[in-house]
């Protein structure tokens, strides 16, 4: 999951209820008002956040956002704003093989690929119908791949900005989209209970996978490359052989989730999962055999991004009561509680260091030093909630995405 329900665009069902009106006996004060004060006919004042006319979106020099103005911190730690987008940037990637190459994602329908540092590199990528909910580069870098809320996976030249595919069948959003660890073979979770397999090079669809009762929330590939694992809407968790497009294991009811998963990780021997749910808890299991090994249980509300260290026994879990929570793999007791002052909606171990990265609602991103829980540093600049974080390959540059429609780079 890019980022947690509650924050993505959702259908007006309601709009069109018709006029309203207020009677006389609901009026409790009348004033003067001097027409000299009265905004222009033409000046409708739109702050829907979607960035007015569809005509314009995605167009960078048509964003006036006074990045100075109201809500955004005098005090700015990042290192190059991206302003192109027209919404809320609820996606962020970085190349695995070209350190300063990124791509954001928003809820003006568009997909950008820039250059950290150069203002001018930006290539604007169209192809959707409705608002980018997760990005992902392939492995080698070549292919950038788009889900977004109109159940279309579109595949991109990375370095051109061509669009080379058209991933079409699922018949929902996509929730989030994956990359096999070695090769250009695309998985993708659905709203419509479904996971989706593709041949990226050809479009080829390789496999339906089917057997959740709700929308496929999070799944991923393990790092070996010979398995799937997916995570449920419906508060189940299921492995997959990927060349049959088979279950092999299903987990579910207790001493599992009680509710539905929003996350989950894969340890680099691919052999565990760790799941987050809105029940509040995490849960270790044994990919191979289905075990639950135990369960993580001292969030106060849903539990939203999840994590292995990638040098130690260590896992951390963010929920949105505000606590990034570091657990001992060994004994699955917790070892310090990093406490925000909001919401957490994603959180990252860097690839090249034992520090935890968080986003926070409040729009910071914190760096925690994993063994001692240390916040070593406060990343501001954002006006508004952080919706996705990125990290690049080397633990260098941090890529944030904001409903307060900018991207921003940071340096640690």
């Amino acid at each position: 999951m890019t980022v947690p329900s509650s924050r993505l665009p959702q259908d007006q069902a309601d709009e069109d209820e018709g006029p309203m009106f207020v009677n006389n006996a609901e009026v409790l004060h009348e004033y003067e008002v001097d027409e000299e004060d009265l905004p222009e006919a033409d000046d409708d004042g739109d702050d829907d956040g979607d960035g007015g006319d569809d005509d314009h979106k995605g167009d960078p020099d048509d964003f006036d956002m006074d990045l100075a103005g109201d809500g955004f911190p005098e005090h700015d730690d990042s290192v190059h704003t991206f302003t192109g987008h027209k919404g809320p940037v609820y996606s962020v990637a970085c190349s695995p093989t070209d350190t300063g190459l990124v791509a954001t994602g928003g809820g003006d329908d568009v997909t950008y690929v820039w250059r950290v540092g150069d203002a001018e590199s930006h290539k604007q990528l169209g192809g959707h119908t409705d608002s980018i909910a997760s990005l992902a580069f392939s492995h080698d870098g070549q292919l950038l791949a788009s889900g977004g809320l109109d159940g279309i996976v579109n595949i991109w030249d990375s370095s051109t900005g061509t669009l080379k595919q058209k991933l079409e069948g699922p018949g929902e959003a996509i929730e989030w989209v994956k990359w096999h660890p070695r090769g250009h073979v695309l998985l993708a979770g659905s709203e419509d209970v479904t996971a989706w397999l593709w041949n990226a090079d050809t479009a080829a669809c390789m496999a339906v996978l089917s057997g959740h009762s709700g929308a496929v929330t999070c799944g991923d590939f393990t790092p070996d490359g010979k398995t799937i694992c997916t995570g449920s809407e419906d508060g189940s968790f299921r492995v997959w052989n990927p060349k049959s497009g088979e279950s092999t294991r299903v987990v579910q009811g207790h001493p599992f989730h009680t509710e539905g998963l929003t996350c989950l990780a894969i340890s680099n021997d691919s052999t565990i999962a760790l799941t987050g749910s809105t029940d509040n808890n995490a849960c270790i299991v044994n990919i191979q055999t289905g075990r639950v090994h135990g369960t993580l249980a001292e969030h106060s509300k849903s539990v939203e991004s999840v994590g292995f260290s990638s040098g130690l026994n260590l896992v951390a879990t963010g929920a949105m009561d505000g606590k990034l929570i570091i657990w001992d793999l060994q004994t699955l007791q917790s070892r310090c509680t990093c406490e925000h002052e909001d919401g957490l909606v994603k959180i990252l171990w860097s690839p090249a260091s034992q520090i935890v990265y968080t986003a926070c609602l409040d729009g910071k991103i914190r760096a925690w030093d994993g063994r001692t829980g240390n916040c070593e540093r406060t990343f501001q600049g954002h006006g508004d909630s952080i919706l996705d974080l990125a990290i690049s390959r080397d633990g260098n540059l941090i890529l944030s995405g904001s409903d307060d429609g900018t991207a921003r780079v940071f340096e640690f």
